[in-house]
């Protein structure tokens, strides 16, 4: 029994040429959310979700981990100086009897909540700062534009070596302060271009004659435009503040005694790594882990979140 085309095109089964997850992505990509699609996306990147499950257990291990051992960081053990790795000292004794286990532990908590927070405070700092100057323009871009080349041109290794010991011995949230003020003016720079070129969309202009108010439209329209950027901004801050606050403690200028940070416990045992390596190599080596993991995570959003990247085509 012949069929006419019609025919043969409703019972023709799907091409075995399509594959499977293309095929699975066209049906649902209407049915999600942008979060679940990012989401999937970001599965899909083994590196991104390994560097992710590591980020999470150097966490865990800074925040449950002192609770294996009965060491505190400002513990002493004047009988074993010096020793290595062990049951009772997982890392090892330093040359004045303190667990080192425990200090790296500390200062891997410091480190790691300095970092996230002024990471935060930076990019919010230049998304507002940079979207204000772009889209209000004249006096509000002139301040701005204004403000960010003066603290470019300040030595702000020297300005917060001089700050850092002074505020913060009062509480950490003076040296969050200081890195984020430091740190905003190049993204708040890129936000800025980016604002220039985006208010003038038709979609922009559209709800600027409805009477959307300015504020509402920099934050419906503008600033989620620029996500991919603000992400990827962030995990890199989070690298960078957690690399200079660790390079201000070394040098004396950052977290105080009786206070630690992985720059203090690095710097107490610098003169060891040679010699008694197991002072010095854990500490560093979680910092380099811990750096990399955020760098690989922001590469591995930033793909995910920006249509146009090659690892995020659906």
């Amino acid at each position: 029994m012949s069929m006419s085309p019609q025919e043969v095109f409703e019972v023709a089964p799907p091409s075995v040429d399509a594959p499977d997850a293309y095929q699975q992505d066209t049906v649902d990509t209407r049915s999600v959310s942008r979060g679940r699609l990012i989401l999937r996306r970001f599965l899909r990147s083994k590196s991104g979700v390994g560097a992710l499950v590591v980020l999470v257990l150097i966490f865990l291990l800074a925040y449950l981990g002192p609770y294996l051992t009965h060491w505190k960081y400002d513990d002493f053990d004047q009988v074993n100086l010096l020793a290595g790795p062990s049951s009772d000292h997982f890392f090892g004794v330093d040359e004045v009897g303190r667990d080192v286990y425990a200090r790296t532990l500390r200062g891997l908590q410091k480190s790691l909540i300095i970092g996230l927070t002024a990471a935060l405070l930076t990019t919010s700092i230049a998304a507002v700062a940079g979207s204000l100057a772009g889209y209000f323009g004249r006096k509000v871009d002139m301040v701005v534009v204004w403000i960010i080349d003066l603290l470019l041109v300040m030595p702000a290794f020297l300005i917060l070596a001089i700050l850092s010991p002074v505020l913060s011995g009062r509480s950490w949230l003076w040296l969050v302060l200081l890195l984020s003020l430091f740190g905003w003016m190049i993204t708040g720079r890129v936000v800025r271009g980016m604002t220039l070129s985006l208010k003038e969309r038709d979609y922009v202009q559209a709800a600027r004659f409805m009477g959307v108010p300015a504020f509402t439209i920099i934050r419906r329209h503008l600033l989620p435009n620029m996500a991919s950027l603000l992400i990827a901004d962030v995990t890199i801050n989070v690298g960078v503040t957690i690399v200079a606050e660790t390079g201000l403690s070394f040098f004396g200028f950052g977290v105080q005694p009786p206070d630690v940070s992985l720059g203090t416990v690095l710097a107490d045992s610098q003169d060891l790594a040679t010699v008694y390596p197991h002072v010095f190599l854990f500490g560093a080596g979680l910092l380099v882990l811990t750096v990399l993991c955020v760098s690989v995570i922001g590469d591995a959003l930033r793909d995910a979140i920006d249509p146009t990247s090659g690892a995020s085509r659906l």
